[in-house]
């Protein structure tokens, strides 16, 4: 079973911490219901990477969440070595490589999604967000059977980036509606900040999406110290609890 926290078994917030106080703050915050996203891509190595991330894993009580960054495909396979050896609760992946990574955990439990793009046309998206393939032409497939492919290669969710916080709007409306009606979860990224997040949240939750891990990055980071504003996460996890408590 999955070890994500979702509040009213709905919503789970996503967001990154750049130290461990950091990291503690964002969890009471939220009061449970997030995941710490850390970055492969801010290590030198998979090692560095692990030791790391597993003091994350111990502090936040499971709430890791292993992250490309800024869904660079060239940490794929970085990612997959680190869910190997931590078996964290929450793993980013590109498309192409879920089937991978879900055989690195030995098929054991673990949220893995799949990072599909923005295509400009409603119904389809571009799963071609792999190291090599990302480098050709768009690989534009309906919705439902990226899904399909998906749940073949073992993962849990779409992750649909980059949106550009409601620049691809009618096109995530088409994305949630496809999630919800395959009972898969998705994870909207990309552009998300305090003031579209309820727009956002909303429409998904409008077309039924099972389970929603919705990914608030820059937006809320104090550029000064790197922190996440825990005051930020906790006006989000406010929206979440109205949102669902209606």
């Amino acid at each position: 079973m999955p070890r994500i926290d979702f509040y009213n078994d709905r919503v789970c917030l996503n967001v990154e911490a750049h130290s461990l106080e950091n990291a503690r703050e964002i969890v009471e915050a939220a009061e449970g219901h997030v995941l710490i996203g850390i970055l492969s891509a801010n290590y030198p190595d998979v090692a560095s990477a692990v030791r790391e991330m597993r003091s994350y894993q111990k502090e936040t009580g499971d709430r890791l969440s292993v992250g490309l960054g800024a869904g660079n495909p060239r940490q794929c396979y970085a990612v997959s070595e680190i869910a190997a050896e931590l078996h964290p609760a929450h793993i980013n992946q590109v498309f192409s490589c879920v089937g991978r990574t879900r055989a690195a955990l030995n098929e054991e439990e673990g949220w893995i999604n799949a990072l599909v793009s923005p295509s400009g046309t409603v119904g389809l998206v571009n799963i071609a967000t792999g190291p090599i393939s990302s480098q050709r032409e768009k690989a534009l497939i309906p919705v439902g059977t990226a899904i399909a492919m998906v749940q073949e290669m073992g993962g849990n969710s779409l992750k649909f980036f980059p949106m550009g916080g409601l620049g691809h709007k009618e096109e995530f409306r088409y994305v949630a509606r496809e999630c919800a009606q395959a009972h898969f979860a998705l994870e909207p990224t990309g552009g998300i900040d305090p003031e579209n997040f309820r727009s956002i949240l909303g429409i998904a939750l409008e077309e039924q999406v099972p389970e929603i891990i919705p990914h608030v990055y820059s937006s809320i980071i104090e550029k000064t110290t790197g922190n996440t504003k825990t005051e930020d996460v906790r006006k989000l996890f406010a929206i979440i609890r109205e949102m669902l408590d209606r």
